[in-house]
């Protein structure tokens, strides 16, 4: 079964179709199939959750606090 498709005209302004030409040029694509790359990505994103912001810190530790120096750490730790 052949897929129902609609035929729309859009007014792109000329130096926009030239880049849009040369991108699709430089993917081996068709203007025609970046186009409609285009539209899907913009319907997928807008049905997308938005990710949640990540709370610090991730694990939170029930022992006791230790205060540590830089400098006390560097004494411990080799670096290169």
């Amino acid at each position: 079964m052949k897929q129902e498709s609609v035929r729309t005209t859009v007014d792109i302004p000329a130096l926009l179709y030239r880049k849009l030409k040369e991108r699709a040029a430089a993917r081996g694509r068709s203007v025609r199939e970046l186009i409609l790359a285009g539209v899907k990505t913009v319907l997928v994103e807008g049905q997308r959750p938005r990710p949640q912001r990540v709370r610090f810190p991730l694990i939170v530790s029930k022992g006791p606090k230790v205060n540590v120096t830089n400098e006390q750490i560097y004494e411990h730790v080799e670096f290169p």
